[in-house]
C-alpha cells in the first residue's frame, strides 16, 4: 500500500514538475565544411531539453539571415534506413512545409515530396552531424545531404525572444 502510495505521488510530482523543468535553449552551430556552407552556412536549433535531460529539436533558424523552419519530431523506419553505412545519427524530424521550411526541403533535398532531417546528439559545445533524407514521387527514400557543423555558442535571449528577433546582439559585441 505504501508502494502506491509513493509511486502515485512521484508521478504526480513528475508530472506537474515535467513541463516546469523543460529547459529551451538556442544553441548556434557553424558550418564545418564546403557542402554545409554552401546550403546552410551556419544554423541554430531551438533545443528542449526535458527533465531527464533527452534532448528535442523544434526549430533551426539560419544563422546567416532571417530563415527558418519548424520541425515535428518523427518519420518512417526508411528514412533512417536512406541513410548512408556507417551514421549514427537517429533523431528523425520532418520538416514543416510552411514558411521558410518548404525552401529548406527544396534546398537539402531538391526534386523531393517530403524531406526529413535525421540529427546526431545535440549538446553544447560539441560539434553535430545533420542528414536529409527525402521520399520522392516514386515511393523511394534517398539520401541527400550530411551536413556538418561544429559547435559555435549558445544565444543569451530573454524568456520568449528567438534568435531570429535578436540577431544582431546574438554573438555579443564585435
Amino acid at each position: 500500500m505504501r508502494r502506491h502510495i509513493l509511486i502515485s505521488l512521484l508521478l504526480t510530482v513528475s508530472a506537474a514538475a515535467g513541463p516546469a523543468m523543460a529547459d529551451t535553449r538556442f544553441l548556434a552551430f557553424d558550418a564545418r565544411d564546403r557542402t554545409t556552407q554552401a546550403l546552410t552556412r551556419g544554423v541554430t536549433l531551438e533545443v528542449e531539453r526535458g527533465l531527464f535531460g533527452a534532448v528535442a529539436v523544434r526549430n533551426l533558424f539560419s544563422s546567416t539571415s532571417r530563415g527558418s523552419a519548424r520541425f515535428t519530431p518523427g518519420g518512417p523506419d526508411a528514412v533512417r534506413r536512406a541513410l548512408p553505412a556507417g551514421a549514427s545519427e537517429s533523431g528523425v524530424y520532418a520538416i514543416v512545409q510552411e514558411g521558410d521550411g518548404r525552401g529548406l526541403s527544396r534546398a537539402l533535398c531538391p526534386g523531393s515530396d517530403e524531406s526529413w532531417v535525421v540529427v546526431g546528439r545535440v549538446k553544447a559545445g560539441r560539434p553535430m552531424t545533420m542528414h536529409a533524407v527525402g521520399r520522392w514521387s516514386d515511393g523511394q527514400y534517398r539520401h541527400c545531404v550530411q551536413l556538418n557543423y561544429d559547435y559555435r555558442g549558445e544565444w543569451a535571449t530573454q524568456q520568449g525572444a528567438s534568435p531570429a528577433r535578436d540577431a544582431p546582439v546574438a554573438y555579443g559585441p564585435g
